[in-house]
């Protein structure tokens, strides 16, 4: 009697194919799409980022609008609107901060850290879903503005600068808090940031000019980092000089970044552990 003995094939994975250039942007945009998915089915995310800014623009229009109008000398949108955009990209990356160290606890990380897929792409999916999370919430928040009266009187190029600005500086700020987040597991931290964030709020100039503000402090308004940005997308809107307060924003954005990316490596690879 002959017998007959079949073999089946095994395939292993590749670590050098997984991790090759080639296969970073299609893992990115997949992670991307599970986050981007993740914050919109969150009720927290959803409020945070989208519905309590437009709440707050609104409020601001209707109750301080003609009296900051006529103290700014132009229409109180065109520093309400650019303040609640970034207040709203900072505000989404706490709340995404807050999901990730979710997911750390139930170790969801470390399970997708064990299939084959780029490294890379587990952290910079986080930026790519933060920008594309920040342009569309401000896509609304203009929408919404333009909506009461807000208007581009640049044109479409600068109306995308405007945009532009936000996505920046929310990713250099997602990049901080993250790490601030993976550092202390205690959220309390992520919350104490965002008191922080809240009381930024009321000392830029958003609200007035920033000649407006007591000699005191006002120091502290033109250098805080919410400031370049503000007078950077009111430099879009309104029209005037742009590459000042763009080149503060840029340099905000930079050292965020630059200052994090190795602690926030270092403490994702901890938190995997």
């Amino acid at each position: 009697m002959t017998t007959t003995t079949s073999t089946i094939p095994v395939t292993t994975a590749d670590p050098a194919a997984e991790n090759s250039i080639r296969m970073l942007l299609p893992h990115t945009w997949l992670q991307s799409r599970r986050l981007l998915t993740r914050w919109r089915r969150d009720p927290m995310t959803v409020v945070q980022t989208l519905a309590y800014p437009v709440a707050m623009l609104v409020m601001l229009d209707v109750v301080l609008g003609r009296q900051v109008t006529a103290f700014a000398g132009h229409d109180a949108l065109y520093g309400t609107v650019p303040m609640v955009a970034v207040m709203s990209a900072l505000l989404g990356s706490l709340a995404g901060t807050i999901t990730l160290r979710r997911e750390c606890e139930a170790g969801l990380p470390g399970r997708l850290w064990t299939l084959p897929v780029h490294r890379a792409s587990a952290l910079l999916s986080r930026s790519v879903a933060e920008a594309v999370r920040i342009a569309a919430t401000t896509t609304v928040i203009v929408g919404i503005g333009m909506a009461l009266g807000f208007r581009f009187h640049a044109g479409a190029l600068a109306a995308l600068g405007f945009v532009a600005v936000p996505v920046m500086f929310g990713v250099g700020f997602a990049v901080l808090v993250t790490t601030v987040g993976l550092t202390w597991s205690n959220t309390g931290v992520v919350e104490a940031i965002s008191l922080l964030c809240t009381l930024l709020l009321f000392f830029n100039p958003g609200f007035v000019p920033v000649s407006a503000y007591p000699g005191w402090i006002r120091p502290l308004v033109e250098n805080q980092p919410m400031t370049a940005a503000v007078e950077t997308m009111q430099a879009f809107s309104l029209g005037g000089p742009v590459a000042e307060p763009l080149v503060r924003t840029l340099t905000w954005s930079v050292v965020l970044i630059a200052g994090c990316a190795i602690p926030l490596v270092r403490r994702y690879r901890r938190a995997l552990c």
